[in-house]
């Protein structure tokens, strides 16, 4: 059996999706997500002019082999162009496998630890009010875990995951349209002075058994992070993420020694490499990783079985630059793994991204169900890829209220 041939899509409803179809002589093809946020371009043509050339007349079932040649063969490793390429191709194997089989990818894996895997929703306000009126809304609609990001008064721009607009509490994305980027600008203190209360707040007003997570997003300092940890005891919060720039893997030995809040991080991190000693030093609770920026599923899976030997649970990046094939591969290893925490789980269920991305998978009550259809269960439609093209856009940046630039 041999590959013999792919193709590279780029486009999607309100997201540049890289989407990568790989075919087979047995007749049988397999889906990728190589969506690397704001900069789509890159792993696309890393895919297209180096990656494709090389696998054509490999043999897709030798996945592992193949993703050793793509990480171990590239002299210059790691970092998020390459892995998003990996991790297209590594899906698109994986979903080939499981359709050879005539199973889910789920049971390749060992079958399922649980029925579904519970996921948390984005509430935003521009201040508490609003924020409230935004946790309300998705506790409605059955969900158990809600992420909570708040206006600060006095701040100058809304601050991370926030709407500036009053009022726009469900369904919030970030805007990353235009190529010059967006300044938010961020003030230390005023944070820290007002989101232990509001945070508070939230617990007192919707009682104990709602998890209530929270996104620092890298901005504090390990001093910082280590007092608003201890600020934030009270709240028993399912996590605190992101407390400390991601790139340095000591900086949150600090805030352990001060705090037992669980910590999870890591969505920006592409490798075993970059979260062993977080894990292995038991210095998060729970990992952030997403298949794509992982190298796919072959990697991730590594990383959650290291985490399983450390009591470190799952929390994968479900942002909505990840498609619903990246979103089906991550189901899968959410309902194996054993050591599973919670699913990010941002708007995907559009009209516009059902009928590009048919697929019987579904979300009810804060729980996603895995499809039993082999191979990844998503499907992809050519022609309604056809209406879409790349449209050039920024992620956001950060300064202080001085200019300095600072960790988005």
């Amino acid at each position: 059996m041999k590959i013999t041939g792919a193709k590279v899509f780029i486009g999607g409803p309100g997201k540049n999706y890289v989407t990568v179809k790989i075919m087979t002589d047995a007749g049988v093809f397999g889906l990728g997500d190589g969506t690397l946020n704001s900069r789509e371009t890159l792993p696309a043509a890393y895919l297209q002019d180096y990656l494709i050339p090389a696998i054509i007349g490999m043999d897709p079932r030798n996945s592992e082999d193949i993703w050793q040649f793509m990480y171990r063969g590239a002299y210059f490793r790691k970092g998020p162009i390459a892995m998003a390429a990996f991790g297209a191709i590594d899906m698109a194997l994986w979903d080939i496998k499981g359709k050879l089989a005539n199973m889910p990818v789920y049971q390749l894996f060992g079958g399922k630890s649980r029925t579904a895997a519970m996921v948390y929703a984005h509430a935003t306000g521009a201040d508490l009010d609003d924020l409230m009126t935004s946790v309300q809304h998705y506790v409605d609609q059955g969900y158990k875990a809600v992420r909570v990001q708040c206006g600060i008064p006095g701040m100058p721009t809304a601050g991370y995951g926030v709407s500036e607009t009053k009022g726009d509490v469900a369904n919030y994305i970030t805007d990353f349209s235009g190529i010059q980027p967006k300044v938010e600008v961020w003030d230390t203190g005023r944070y820290m002075r007002y989101m232990p209360d509001a945070l508070m707040q939230i617990r007192e007003r919707f009682g104990p058994e709602l998890k209530i997570l929270h996104d620092v997003h890298h901005r504090l300092t390990p001093r910082e992070a280590a007092a608003f940890a201890k600020a934030v005891e009270p709240v028993d919060l399912f996590w605190l993420e992101g407390p400390t720039p991601a790139e340095d893997q000591d900086a949150l030995k600090l805030l352990r020694q001060h705090s037992t809040v669980p910590v999870a991080i890591g969505e920006v991190f592409n490798s075993i490499w970059e979260c062993n000693k977080l894990i292995e030093q038991n210095l998060i609770d729970f990992i952030r990783v997403s298949v794509t920026y992982a190298g796919g599923i072959t990697h991730a899976k590594r990383i959650v079985d290291l985490a399983g030997l450390h009591n470190v649970r799952t929390g994968f990046h479900g942002a909505p630059s990840h498609s619903p094939i990246s979103m089906a591969a991550q189901a899968h290893l959410n309902v194996w793994a054993p050591n599973f925490g919670i699913q990010e789980y941002l708007v995907l269920g559009t009209p516009e991204c059902d009928a590009l991305f048919p697929s019987d998978h579904y979300l009810e009550n804060g729980m996603f169900y895995v499809s039993d259809a082999p191979g990844l269960g998503v499907e992809f439609n050519e022609d309604e890829a056809a209406q879409y093209s790349y449209k050039a856009g920024s992620h956001p940046i950060v300064r202080l209220e001085d200019g300095t630039m600072w960790d988005y």
